[in-house]
């Protein structure tokens, strides 16, 4: 003997299924809010972000640019200019290079706050090998 199931059973069936295991459409509803809410204040907080730094972030610049180098057997004296806003403190990273483009000297410079705002400096550097130039590396608000 054979039994056919009926429509109406086999969604019964499956009703009381979901009902058992939790998948009920309130559940699915709840799911679905909660994808929808979290999703949104995704995406609010990366707007909000993306304005903050974009637009209201302050916006200080620096540039620097190397002016000349000397060099002698045991040092490189570099000489740079470097434009930051006023009032602000920076440090650079003044570097010695052998013929073979080797660091061979290097020297970080705390550079006060000032109310200028374009500036010349010299370093010299020692180096542990004859250098072939002095150069700026890097310069960095601090």
């Amino acid at each position: 003997m054979s039994t056919t199931e009926t429509p109406d059973a086999t969604l019964d069936t499956r009703a009381h299924l979901d009902s058992r295991y939790g998948r009920t459409t309130g559940r699915r509803r709840r799911t679905k809010l909660w994808a929808i809410l979290v999703g949104s204040a995704v995406l609010v907080a990366s707007v909000a972000w993306v304005i903050w730094v974009g637009i209201f972030s302050p916006s200080s610049s620096l540039e620097v640019r190397d002016l000349g180098y000397a060099h002698d057997d045991t040092t490189a004296t570099a000489s740079w200019e470097l434009t930051v806003d006023a009032g602000l403190t920076s440090s650079c990273a003044v570097q010695a290079l052998n013929s073979t483009h080797a660091i061979v000297g290097w020297k970080i410079i705390e550079i006060p706050a000032s109310d200028d705002r374009t500036r010349r400096f010299t370093e010299t550097v020692r180096t542990s090998e004859p250098p072939v130039t002095g150069l700026i590396y890097r310069c960095w608000l601090t």
